[in-house]
């Protein structure tokens, strides 16, 4: 592992930092070859303004007994861990200052696979969750913009930028998800697979 430096992003009212080298590129190779045939993928259904659509990215829930996960209308149920990822998670936990329970495995398998705009606010996760994302694979952009009142319209200038690279751990804690949305914009004639872990604490059942 890289030296675990975290830099803090300037965000209003946010919690935002990132360790770009936090895993050694051989490290994040290996650990992105094992993952990409170990991990149970799946095209999960989901619904959007009413709609139930195929989600535009692969994805698998894991957690502890009990952590299941409502989201876009539908539960899901953990599967369990695995070695390989109970011991990434205790590593990311030490880094970040948390517990966690869960983590959400989504893969990117090209540029067209992408993550609209939304908030990590489900009740499950509480009022001021932690979460840990880290990325492997190909560099994606990652954007977010502040929370409007329902009918006001989002301005340009308000998206924040940032490119996360391959064994790069964000860190979002703190009233981000509360302030903020954020997406995974589509990569035009990008082939590479990028694969996201983002680990969280389930805290509430519903």
């Amino acid at each position: 592992m890289g030296a675990a430096t975290w830099q803090a992003l300037p965000l209003p009212g946010a919690e935002l930092s990132i360790i770009e080298d936090w895993l050694a590129p051989t490290e994040a190779d290996a650990l992105l070859a094992e993952l990409l045939v170990a991990i149970r993928w799946e095209n999960h259904r989901i619904r959007i303004f009413g709609r139930e659509v195929a989600s535009p990215r692969l994805s698998c829930w894991i957690g502890d007994p009990g952590t299941s996960y409502v989201y876009s209308g539908t539960r899901f149920e953990p599967h369990p861990w695995s070695e390989r990822l109970d011991g990434l998670r205790a590593r990311v936990g030490q880094a970040c200052g948390e517990r966690f329970n869960s983590v959400l495995a989504n893969l990117y398998r090209n540029g067209d696979d992408a993550m609209g705009w939304h908030s990590d606010d489900e009740p499950e996760l509480g009022e001021r969750p932690v979460i840990a994302s880290l990325s492997l694979g190909a560099e994606r952009r990652f954007r977010l913009r502040p929370r409007r009142a329902r009918g006001e319209p989002s301005r340009r200038d308000d998206i924040r930028s940032l490119i996360l690279r391959h064994g790069s751990l964000l860190r979002m804690a703190g009233d981000t998800q509360r302030l903020y949305r954020h997406d995974l914009p589509r990569a035009k004639g990008l082939e590479r697979p990028r694969l996201n872990l983002t680990f969280r604490r389930i805290v509430t059942s519903r």
